[in-house]
């Protein structure tokens, strides 16, 4: 059963109702299927003019739906109604990008007379939408990763019918914001099936939805462990699909010795605020500190340590998730190689979370590999270096990240060049300044790493380029002229 739940309190609020059965799973998509031809055949004004008027409705409905993100989540109104711009922002961004062309670009190749392999008939590269595909929507944004997110966004900027499954932490706004899309498509002229929505807190629903068979392709953000049970799922159906994860990361940040000279008390307090952004709750959240051995080092850790001691993150998104930070906080605790610096025990209201932060030396943290793992929340471990070849011993042995930040590699030097080229390994961005905790809706962004961060490394789920995800490529042969004439878009 489902339920709204007020994050603060831990109130239930309202009725509770039954989650999506089988049967309604698979109306779902068999709607989305129904609908997937005619719209991908549809003009880029057509699709832009869906994306454009869901972002007009959003904007029209956006008292009603922050105030009921607030209840659900707890993350206050300056941080919702800024996440819901962002999620207008990029529904636009996405209604331009279709406009210009992006979706339906082609390549042609004239015919050349004569034997192969210098002749040639006439090629046309054309992309075509993959069909529907299964959004899965996160706990931790629930507008900007949630129904109308960003995977909702680039799926219907490149054609593709959506099936979204809204996250139990958020459900009633998650039904709220879905009757809206729903209107939206009905509005715009397009068949129901263009935007179909699922719900339940169940394995069994996320299961069913992603062995449908008329789902494409799936796009997630959540747990690693959620992620890769479904995963397998998707590679082992009898038509494999791709599965577009988001799994987690734990951004490492290297503060390198030119930075710790030059202002390494402003840096701390900077990425002590970082760390506690939405009570920790971001896949960028940075939390391995890379800091150099030495007095400059010790300063800028005991910097750390007294920020963090000062902030209060506010209630997290729910009961599970709290009780996961929790438990990965007392591993670490556990573990007699780290010396806590914050702990989380350390005072304020018991409801509340509290900033933990540790310190370990690099042989330590090398040799340990559930100090590897991320803890989702405001917690972050100090792993002290001695030497370039220990950090970058310390980026290989995480693995993949979807961010690595390096502060103080403004100046070339040999040293930066293996920092560089390191990070450019493990990462799917690379900071050299700022905070990884923000990412920017734009045509240059890549929000994606290799695993364990995510499943396809070479695809973005933030950015313009996620439309690619969900376009395959297909090379028309001496296509008649109706079709060249179409100019990409799909018969």
């Amino acid at each position: 059963m489902l339920q709204s739940i007020d994050a603060r309190s831990g109130t239930p609020i309202g009725e509770h109702w039954p989650e999506s059965n089988l049967a309604q799973i698979a109306e779902a998509v068999d709607a989305a299927e129904a609908a997937a031809g005619d719209f991908a055949s549809t003009s880029a004004p057509q699709r832009a003019a869906l994306l454009r008027a869901l972002a007009a409705e959003l904007e029209a409905d956006r008292e009603a739906l922050v105030a009921l993100a607030d209840r659900e989540t707890g993350l206050g109104l300056p941080r919702l109604n800024g996440e819901l711009d962002r999620t207008t922002f990029q529904l636009r961004g996405f209604a331009g990008v279709v406009e210009r062309g992006v979706a339906h670009e082609r390549i042609d190749d004239a015919a050349v007379a004569g034997p192969p392999p210098a002749g040639r008939p006439r090629l046309t590269r054309v992309r075509v939408p993959v069909g529907p595909v299964a959004m899965f929507s996160a706990s931790n944004f629930p507008f900007a990763f949630s129904v109308l997110g960003g995977d909702t966004a680039s799926a219907l900027a490149a054609g593709c019918p959506v099936v979204v499954k809204g996250h139990p932490a958020h459900p009633e706004l998650s039904r709220r914001t879905a009757a809206l899309a729903s209107r939206v498509v009905a509005q715009q002229g397009l068949p129901p099936g263009v935007f179909q929505f699922v719900e339940g807190a169940s394995i069994e629903v996320g299961v069913a939805l992603t062995k449908a068979p008329a789902v494409a392709a799936v796009a997630f953000t959540g747990s690693y462990k959620g992620g890769i049970a479904l995963a397998k799922i998707a590679a082992q159906r009898p038509r494999p699909i791709p599965f577009y994860g988001e799994l987690g990361s734990v951004n490492p940040l290297l503060v390198l010795p030119p930075a710790l000279e030059s202002k390494g008390a402003e840096l701390a307090a900077t990425l002590a605020s970082s760390i506690c952004l939405g009570a920790g709750q971001f896949c960028t959240s940075p939390g391995v500190i890379v800091v150099a051995e030495g007095s400059a080092g010790d300063a800028f850790t005991a910097a750390l340590a007294t920020a963090l001691k000062d902030m209060q993150p506010h209630a997290m998104l729910s009961p599970g998730i709290r009780a996961t930070f929790d438990r990965g906080v007392a591993q670490w605790r556990a573990t007699p190689q780290i010396k806590p610096l914050v702990d989380a025990r350390d005072g304020g209201p018991a409801t509340l979370p509290r900033p933990f932060l540790a310190e370990v030396t690099a042989e330590d943290f090398i040799a340990n590999s559930a100090l590897h793992e991320e803890v989702f929340g405001s917690a972050a471990l100090v792993v002290r270096v001695a030497s370039t070849d220990q950090a970058v011993q310390v980026l290989k042995c995480i693995g993949g990240s979807l961010t690595v930040t390096l502060w103080g590699a403004e100046v070339q030097s040999d040293e930066a060049h293996r920092l560089v080229r390191v990070a450019t390994q493990v990462a799917g961005r690379v900071l050299f300044s700022g905070v990884p905790t923000g990412v920017a809706v734009t045509a240059a962004q890549h929000h994606g790493g290799p695993f364990p961060a995510s499943t396809q490394p070479f695809t973005t789920s933030v950015g313009y380029a996620a439309l690619d995800r969900f376009l395959r490529p297909v090379a028309l042969q001496d296509a008649p002229q109706w079709m060249v004439d179409r100019q990409g878009v799909p018969a």
